[in-house]
């Protein structure tokens, strides 16, 4: 057993986990970062599963903030964020092959009151991303107990935002929020297929459906995150070099241009600035001492101690398996045991000849809100969804299609049987819109809700670290009386998408931790 001291220790290197480290080693802190796979980036990596077969495993697309692209020299193109002439089209497939592409001049065919409306609709989202974008740049404070009025300074600035984005804006971003998808969308288009089209990004990654209350917020909080409707353009991703590592060296994995670049310069942000990144460390337990954090034990028995942990971890992983109930008040433990994660999906990724005749773009399966809504349906019942809502992405020769709903608590069965009547359902109702399909497939790969907890460290295959809904955002995330990063435990901080500001690609959770931890004396 051997004994290394730390300022910082980082658990998960996720990209909020490096973003955290990557701002504490360039504050000059001794920072380590501890990785249970051999691989960073969490649910930002690009991974290979056959020779040819790279592919964005988790997440299809995403952007960190510009500000922390800048803050911590990146060098990632932040250009086509906003830009949506240069991404793909976003496009709603029909039985009927009148396929529906979000724009105007689309929208005409099958409504012409809806193609006016559209440029109106298109401002008020990017209004209210807006908003949003500076709510999660704001640590919230813990209420409805311990305020400080330190904490809540960011609330009045917050506040200031809402009042200079106009009454009229304000007040309809304020009651968007609660509302459904379906009602917020009825206010703007008359067509059910232009409805059913947007309404499919407010329960992409959430266990939703789009007659729920509160999906006017997670449409408005995944739009904020695609900078709009489609996922920003990607290059194809490039072959590994034989050794296995991109032209920068060391930590650089496949050399990709997908999501995993993101991850790859993270971690090279992270040893610049001197920090240090461990992947095959796996965190069994954080040493906790009189209620004190002191470091972290690791599956193999090494003690590593620091003077801070940070978790990039869900909630419910680091309160529950890391620190314990034990060493938790009991009322904090009960609301820990209360978070729901309720995870649902699954990805199906296909390696082809190069024949599928699947367009490049954002394309996803959602003819109507009530299609939708009774994908959903199955999902509460603990069953597969038969007629599943999905969005899919090329690359190349690569096919990836993000399939809800599939529970990862399932009712009657077990996943290591329905995973093939997952990649069943999802290729079928796919080749349904692209016959070509089933005999251009030559490999594939699916990463089911409970692959999600067991490979990739998610409870219950959560994307999010707990759903984004109504009683778990703001200052409710993760749990009431417990938004500001800070924990039962000293010197126990949260920085994953758990906390406020996480959930999708942008590393504001992580970003967050860090000012959180400015009034620490080391």
């Amino acid at each position: 057993m051997t004994s290394n001291q730390y300022d910082v220790i980082v658990i998960g290197a996720g990209h909020n986990g490096l973003v955290a480290a990557a701002y504490l080693a360039k504050q000059g802190k001794k920072v380590l970062v501890l990785e249970r796979r051999a691989i960073v980036g969490g649910t930002v990596v690009t991974e290979s599963f056959g020779d040819d077969f790279i592919v964005d495993s988790l997440q299809t697309g995403g952007t960190l903030r510009p500000d922390i692209i800048k803050d911590l020299k990146l060098g990632l193109d932040t250009s086509g964020k906003n830009a949506r002439s240069t991404r793909p089209a976003f496009v709603s497939l029909q039985p009927d092959g009148n396929h529906l592409t979000l724009n105007a001049e689309s929208i005409k065919r099958f409504s012409e009151r809806d193609a006016a409306r559209w440029p109106e609709f298109v401002r008020f989202m990017d209004k209210c991303a807006y908003i949003l974008d500076v709510a999660y740049s704001t640590i919230m404070p813990r209420l409805p107990r311990n305020f400080s009025f330190e904490e809540g300074y960011g609330l009045l600035e917050l506040g200031l935002e809402l009042r200079l984005a106009g009454r009229k804006d304000m007040l309809n971003f304020i009651r968007a929020l609660p509302m459904t998808a379906q009602e917020l969308l009825e206010e703007y288009f008359e067509s059910e297929t232009v409805r059913a089209a947007v309404a499919s990004l407010a329960i992409h990654a959430h266990t939703l459906g789009p007659m729920e209350a509160g999906t006017g917020y997670t449409l408005i909080h995944n739009w904020l995150n695609r900078g709009g409707l489609a996922h920003a353009l990607s290059p194809r991703l490039r072959r590994p070099s034989p050794n296995g590592r991109g032209d920068g060296g060391e930590g650089e994995g496949l050399g990709v241009r997908g999501v995993g670049q993101i991850a790859q310069a993270l971690a090279n942000a992270v040893k610049s600035f001197g920090g240090e990144i461990r992947t095959n460390a796996e965190v069994a337990n954080i040493k906790v001492e009189n209620q004190v954090a002191k470091g972290v034990i690791l599956a193999d028995g090494e003690e590593i101690t620091a003077n801070i942990v940070l978790s990039s971890a869900d909630p419910k992983h680091t309160f529950l398996k890391l620190v314990g109930a034990r060493e938790l008040p009991p009322e904090f433990v009960w609301h820990v045991q209360s978070i729901k994660m309720r995870g649902s999906v699954a990805k199906v990724h296909l390696q082809t000849n190069g024949n599928h005749g699947i367009p490049e773009g954002t394309l996803v399966v959602a003819p109507s809100i009530k299609y939708l809504e009774k994908a959903y349906d199955a999902a509460k019942y603990g069953e597969i969804s038969e007629k599943p809502y999905l969005e899919v992405t090329t690359s190349g020769n690569t096919v990836s299609i993000h399939f809800q709903y599939a529970p990862y608590k399932l009712k009657s069965s077990k996943w290591k049987v329905e995973r093939a009547n997952v990649e069943k359902l999802a290729i079928d109702t796919l080749a349904e819109y692209f016959p070509n399909l089933k005999s251009s497939i030559v490999n594939h790969k699916s990463i089911t809700p409970l692959d999600l907890e067991q490979t990739y460290g998610l409870t219950e295959g959560d994307l999010n670290h707990g759903q984004l809904m109504l009683d778990q955002f703001l200052f409710m995330r993760p749990i009431p009386g417990w938004s500001n990063h800070k924990t039962p435990i000293d010197n126990l901080y949260l920085c994953g998408s758990g906390v406020h500001g996480g959930g999708g690609v942008s590393g504001a959770a992580g970003r967050n931790a860090v000012k959180a931890l400015k009034q620490k004396t080391w």
